[in-house]
C-alpha cells in the first residue's frame, strides 16, 4: 500500500486506497508522505482522529525516519476561543445555565496562559457546553482584519503556522470549508501542497453534499437577530428601528416555527409550501430579515460589529430567496424540521462534477483512504459519486484471521425488518447471546425510534431476568463518555445509532458482541436521497442496485468494522435481518463483510463464548 502511494505521489495521480482493519494504513501514507519532501496535507473524518495523528502518529513516523519535518494541527475556527467575543461575554453576560458562570471564569484563566487557544485543552469545561457558542467566532460574525485583537487571534496563529509547516492535519469540515472560499475568491484557509491525504474518505460524498449545498436556519437567524438588538443598543443607541426591525424578525422566526410544525422530518420545498400557513410564514420571514438587512445598513458604519450584522443580513437574505425562488432542476430544496429548530436546505443533486474540479484543477497528489470504499473490490458506486472515474484503486485486505476470531450469526425465526414487532424480537434474540458472552456488546440501530424501543424493552428484560448488565444509551451522555465507561466498566451493553457506526475503537474483551437491528438502507422520505434516485432512474439506471443496495453493503461494513479491532479479538457479529438470506441480493451483502464463518445456530454462539471461557 505504501509503494502505491509513493508511486501515486511520484506521479501527482489519484489512488483510492481501500485497507481492511488492522492493515496500518496511516503508517502506509505517512511514510511515503513524509519521505516525499513536499508539502501534505492530512484530512481526517474527525477531531479525535486529528488529535491521534498530530499527537501520536505523526511524531513516532517522523522519529523513525529521523526526518526534521514540521507538522501544524489546523481545526476549525469554532474550536479556538476568541478574543473579541470572549471580552463582550465578559462585558455583558447571557449565561443559558448557572455552569456557564464558573465555565466562562475557566476560559478567562485558560486565554491568559495558552499558546493555541484551542477549546480541547479546557479539560473542565464540557464540549458541549452552551458557553462555548459564546467565545468563539463563525465565519460570519468573525471581524477580520477590522478586530482589535487581530494580531493576537489564536485562528490567525494556527493558519500561519499551518503556512509554514511541511504537514498540516485538518479534518474534512476544514477541507471543504476551504475549497468552498477559494471558489468565492476569498484568501484560502489552507496551503498550497504537493500532495492530499484524505482518510477516512467514505466519509467525502456526505461532507461534499453539506458544503457545496447551501442552507438558512432557525438558529442563524436568531443569532442574527440578538447580535444586531446587542450591537444597535450598544453603537447606535439614538436608532429605535435598529433594535425593532431585530426584535420583529425575532417575532418572525416564532411564527415560522408553529407554520413548520411540531413533527420532526424532511419535507421538499414543493410538499412544504402546500401546508396550510408555510407560505404566508415564509414571506413574513423574508420580509423581516430583509427589514432588518435596510435598517443595519444604515448604521453599518458606526461600528465594526454592525456593519458584520449587515453582512451577515444580506448573505442570509440572498440564501432564502435562492431557497424560495431557485428552480435549478440540478439541485433539491427541502425543510428539515427537528424538535428545536429548523433549517431551509439545498443541495446539488451530485456533487461529482463540481469535486473533480477540485482535483483535476490542481497539479498534486491525492490519496484517497478508508476501510470502506468499494464493494467485493468494485470501487465504481464511489468513483462515480466524486468524479473519479480515472482515479487508480488499490484493495488490501485486513491481516487479521477472521474465520478463526469471528462468527457471523443471523437468527432464525425473525420478522421482517418493517414490522412492527421487529425491535422486540431483537432484542429477544439478542438476550440469550449477551447472556452467552456476558454483557460487552454494542447494539446498533437504523432508527432513533427503534433504539429508544430497544432501551425501553431491554431494560425491561434485565430487571424480569435479574441481569446487571450496565444499560448505556447514547444521548444519555457524549460519546466520548459513553465509550470511556463502556470500556472500565467490562460488561457494559451499549445501545447506539448513526455515531456509534463508525470511528469507534474499542480492542480487547469489553466489547465482544456487535448486534445490528436491520441492513442500513437509507430512509427512502430523505427529499435528497428521492431525488437522487429518480435522477439514477431518469438515467436509464437502476436506483437500488446502482444506489441503494451498494450503499448499505458499505455501511453495514462500517458497523460490522466496530467488533475485531487486534490480532487477538474475538466476537460475534449478529445481523437480525432475514433479508441477508430470503432475497436474491443477500448475497452481494454478505460478501462485502470480512469472511466470518456464518452460522444460524444459538449454540454455535454459545459454543464459541464457552471456547473463549475454556481457553481463558
Amino acid at each position: 500500500m505504501a509503494e502505491a502511494i509513493a508511486q501515486a505521489i511520484k506521479t501527482k495521480g489519484q489512488l483510492l486506497a481501500e485497507a481492511g482493519t488492522g492493515t496500518g494504513k496511516t503508517f502506509a501514507y505517512l511514510v511515503p508522505a513524509l519521505l516525499s519532501g513536499g508539502k501534505v496535507i492530512v484530512s481526517t473524518g474527525t477531531k479525535t482522529l486529528q488529535d491521534q495523528l498530530y499527537q501520536r502518529d505523526l511524531p513516532l513516523v517522523r522519529d523513525a525516519l529521523r526526518i526534521p519535518i514540521t507538522v501544524a494541527l489546523l481545526k476549525g475556527r469554532g474550536n479556538y476561543v476568541c478574543h473579541h467575543h470572549l471580552a463582550r461575554a465578559v462585558a455583558q453576560p447571557t449565561f443559558a445555565s448557572r455552569a456557564d458562570v464558573g465555565y466562562l471564569k475557566r476560559i478567562e484563566s485558560f486565554v491568559r496562559t495558552s499558546e493555541s487557544g484551542d477549546k480541547s485543552e479546557v479539560a473542565d469545561v464540557p464540549e458541549n457546553a452552551a458557553i462555548w457558542s459564546e467565545v468563539t467566532s463563525t465565519r460570519e460574525n468573525c471581524l477580520g482584519t477590522e478586530c482589535a485583537s487581530y494580531n493576537e487571534c489564536f485562528v490567525m496563529n494556527a493558519r500561519k503556522q499551518a503556512l509554514a509547516a511541511d504537514v498540516v492535519v485538518v479534518n474534512h469540515h476544514l477541507f471543504f470549508a476551504d475549497i468552498m472560499l477559494r471558489d468565492e475568491g476569498v484568501a484560502e484557509l489552507l496551503p498550497a501542497s504537493n500532495t492530499v491525504i484524505l482518510d477516512e474518505a467514505h466519509q467525502l460524498p456526505e461532507t461534499a453534499t453539506l458544503f457545496f449545498g447551501e442552507e438558512v436556519t432557525g438558529g442563524q437567524l436568531g443569532e442574527l437577530a440578538r447580535d444586531a438588538e446587542f450591537e444597535g443598543l450598544k453603537a447606535a443607541r439614538d436608532y429605535v428601528p435598529l433594535p425593532a426591525a431585530a426584535q420583529a424578525l425575532g417575532l418572525a422566526l416564532r411564527r415560522f416555527r408553529l407554520a413548520a410544525g411540531e413533527a420532526p422530518g424532511k419535507l421538499p420545498r414543493v410538499v412544504a409550501m402546500r401546508r396550510a400557513g408555510f407560505g404566508e410564514a415564509l414571506d413574513a420571514l423574508n420580509a423581516a430579515l430583509a427589514a432588518l438587512a435596510t435598517e443595519l445598513g444604515k448604521q453599518a458604519e458606526r461600528s465594526d460589529d454592525l456593519a458584520q450584522c449587515a453582512h451577515r443580513a444580506e448573505a442570509a437574505l440572498a440564501r432564502l430567496a435562492r431557497w424560495r425562488d431557485g428552480d435549478d432542476p440540478e439541485w433539491i430544496r427541502w425543510v428539515d424540521i427537528s424538535v428545536s429548530s429548523w433549517q431551509l436546505k439545498a443541495s446539488p443533486l451530485s456533487v461529482a462534477e463540481i469535486f473533480a474540479k477540485q482535483v483535476t484543477d490542481h497539479a498534486r497528489a491525492w490519496i484517497f483512504t478508508s476501510a470502506t470504499l468499494a464493494i467485493g473490490g468494485d470501487f465504481s458506486l464511489y468513483q462515480r459519486e466524486l468524479g473519479l472515474g480515472e482515479a487508480a484503486t488499490g484493495y488490501w485486505e485486513s491481516p487479521f484471521d477472521y474465520a478463526r476470531q469471528a462468527l457471523l450469526y443471523l437468527p432464525r425465526e425473525l420478522p421482517e425488518p418493517n414490522s412492527f414487532d421487529h425491535t422486540d424480537a431483537v432484542v429477544a434474540a439478542a438476550l440469550p447471546v449477551l447472556k452467552a458472552s456476558g454483557g460487552r456488546a454494542f447494539l446498533l440501530f437504523t432508527t432513533l425510534r427503534a433504539l429508544a424501543r430497544a432501551r425501553e424493552s431491554l431494560a425491561a428484560l434485565f430487571e424480569r431476568e435479574g441481569i446487571d448488565f450496565p444499560l448505556l444509551v447514547q444521548g444519555e451522555g457524549s460519546r466520548t463518555e459513553l465509550l470511556t465507561r463502556f470500556r472500565r466498566l467490562g460488561n457494559a451493553v451499549l445501545l447506539g445509532s448513526q455515531s456509534f457506526w463508525e470511528g469507534v475503537d474499542v480492542q480487547g474483551e469489553a466489547l465482544s458482541v456487535v448486534i445490528i437491528d436491520k441492513l442500513p438502507f437509507a430512509p427512502p422520505d430523505d427529499p435528497l436521497l428521492a431525488a437522487r434516485l429518480e435522477n439514477i432512474a431518469r438515467q436509464g439506471g437502476n436506483p437500488f442496485f446502482d444506489y441503494q443496495l451498494p450503499q448499505a453493503a458499505i455501511n453495514l461494513k462500517q458497523g460490522a468494522g466496530r467488533l475485531i479491532r487486534s490480532e487477538t479479538d474475538r466476537g460475534v457479529l449478529m445481523i437480525c435481518d432475514r433479508r441477508l438470506i430470503d432475497k436474491p441480493y443477500g448475497r452481494r451483502i454478505w460478501q462485502a463483510l470480512p469472511p466470518m464463518r456464518r452460522t444460524r445456530e444459538l449454540a454455535e454462539v454459545r459454543a464459541f463464548f464457552a471456547l473463549a471461557t475454556v481457553a481463558g
